[in-house]
């Protein structure tokens, strides 16, 4: 019997039953677009997460504070990063600017009526614009001696002054009035489903701590090296001016290149534990084929048993048994990539998926290996009937 006639046998096979091979199908499509939706989305959410870090720059570098440190095999607690800090490290020769930042989370400010959420209320000195990429559309930045005034960002700007020019309105944030002075640039991304980048507002260092954060540690400190070119020589000059105050490394020095490594990592394993989720809906439409095809393998012991009385060789049952399997896990993975690319184009918990190419060629060949695989062990019995007690199978 020729490839032809065993694939001719094979869809008449198919479509004798259409919904109970739609719905074998349906099973496989789920599947193959759950791995390529998922892998899309894991890959967009890294790309949101870099582009909110390539926001401060290839110049900038961040100080924090670690939570333990070791001296002599001993842990202690880590001395706190203060204003004196920054000051002696902006001494440093390969450092432009070194800014000291404190910040409060989730404020509500006010103005006539409407109110808005500031996601990150920042206090800090004027170089910190500078050093954390962030440019003023309207108006000016502040100076290092004025009192509660406030650079905000474009989402609190639209939030409060819809259709007003907000410079010179003061509001209110936990009862301390602020006059606006600046309205910094729309970032132009999201942050992929966390916070909002432009719902933010800077203010002077003291103002902030006097009325949001109070006078406490620092929260970091926002280094901008005088080059690109300098990043690793500030980088090493800020461990050891913060190692020579502090007596001890209880302190951590990220540039970009680093956190970018960092995501990076992270996310890797991320996608890979989304597509592995994602691949057991494959597995349980291959279990599916399973047992549909054995199914169908008991409903049709007499044709097969009839088949053999007349001649037709064992290869060409277990031929048309893994056709029928192969074409229909081979539909399914089709409509699924189509599923999984339609899906791609739409934003996804305001993240934009990326699609993966890789994840379609690899997804479709899954889908056809599960039906050669699962679809072997009815096929295999098919074939091994014994034409007299197929013939006597009621």
């Amino acid at each position: 019997m020729s490839p032809l006639e065993v694939l001719r046998f094979a869809l008449r096979g198919l479509t004798a039953n259409k919904l109970r091979s739609g719905l074998t199908t349906l099973g496989i499509l789920i599947g193959v677009a759950a791995v390529i939706l998922l892998i899309a989305y894991g890959n967009g959410s890294s790309e949101a997460i870099k582009k909110s870090i390539q926001r401060l720059g290839a110049d900038s570098l961040t100080v924090s504070t670690s939570t333990t440190s070791s001296s002599g095999g001993a842990r202690t607690q880590a001395r706190d990063l203060t204003v004196k800090d920054a000051e002696a490290l902006a001494k440093s020769p390969s450092i432009k600017s070194a800014s000291p930042v404190v910040s409060g989370q989730s404020s509500t400010a006010t103005y006539a009526g409407t109110s808005s959420t500031i996601d990150r209320f920042v206090g800090s000195t004027p170089d910190y614009f500078a050093a954390a990429s962030k440019t003023i559309a309207a108006g000016s930045a502040f100076a290092e001696t004025d009192g509660n005034v406030v650079v905000i960002g474009s989402t609190v700007a639209s939030d409060l002054f819809a259709g007003t020019d907000p410079l010179g309105k003061k509001i209110n944030v936990g009862g301390i009035n602020f006059t606006v002075v600046g309205v910094l640039k729309a970032s132009g991304s999201t942050s992929g489903g966390f916070n909002d980048p432009d719902s933010v507002a800077v203010a002077p260092l003291t103002a902030v701590q006097a009325s949001v954060t109070g006078y406490g540690a620092l929260d970091q400190i926002v280094i901008q090296a005088k080059s690109s070119e300098q990043v690793d020589a500030a980088q090493a000059e800020a461990e050891s001016i913060l190692q020579q105050r502090h007596g001890t490394t209880d302190f951590t020095v990220a540039s970009q290149a680093s956190a970018q490594s960092a995501v990076a990592d992270s996310n890797k394993t991320f996608t890979v534990l989304l597509g592995a989720v994602a691949a057991i809906s494959l597995v349980v439409g291959g279990i599916g084929i399973t047992n549909i095809m054995l199914v169908t393998v008991t409903e049709r012991t007499r044709e097969i048993g009839i088949r053999k009385a007349i001649g037709a060789p064992r290869g060409a049952i277990l031929g048309q048994f893994v056709a029928e399997a192969t074409i229909l896990s081979l539909i399914g993975g089709l409509l699924g990539v189509a599923v999984g690319v339609a899906g791609s184009l739409f934003t996804i918990a305001g993240v934009k998926p990326v699609l993966v190419p890789s994840s379609i060629a690899l997804s479709l060949g899954v889908s056809v290996v599960i039906g050669l695989f699962f679809g072997g062990y009815p096929a295999n019995r098919a074939a091994r009937l014994r034409p007299i007690e197929a013939l006597r199978h009621e």
